[in-house]
Order: C-alpha cells, then structure tokens, then sequence
C-alpha cells in the first residue's frame, strides 16, 4: 500500500500525485476514476484546503471515466 502524502488522491485505492502547485486560476486537471463520488470528495478537500474556488465535472474523455476540476481563483 502506497503511502499518500498531503493532497494526493486515492479513490480507486490507487495513489494519484497531482502537482497542485502548478495549477493556475483558469486551468484544470482530469482525475482518471471509476469511484467519481470519492474523487468529488477528494477534490473537494484539497480545494478547500487550498482556499481556492473550483468547479468539477464527472465526465467521460477518450472513453474514460473520472472528473474534470477547474481552478477558478
């Protein structure tokens, strides 16, 4: 089992590293995912800790499945 550091995600139980730090207001991420409800979850924690507005989409790209986040501000 992979150890998670701070705002790693993990709702397939498989470790996902986001750089975070180099995301900026207007840009966005797709987190590949089956479990989306974790990953909404997940999301939503780091955005919050963040202090960042956010808006998320589960979505299906290149026929997968997992959520779009967009950093607002």
């Amino acid at each position: 089992m992979a150890i998670l550091k701070k705002n790693d995600l993990n709702p397939d139980g498989v470790r996902i590293i986001v750089n975070w730090d180099d995301m900026v207001a207007g840009s966005s991420v797709f987190i590949l995912s089956v479990n989306t409800q974790e990953a909404l979850s997940q999301i939503k924690n780091v955005m919050n800790d963040k202090g960042w507005k956010y808006q998320m989409q589960i979505r299906v790209e290149d026929e997968k499945l997992g959520v779009r986040v967009w950093r607002l501000t």
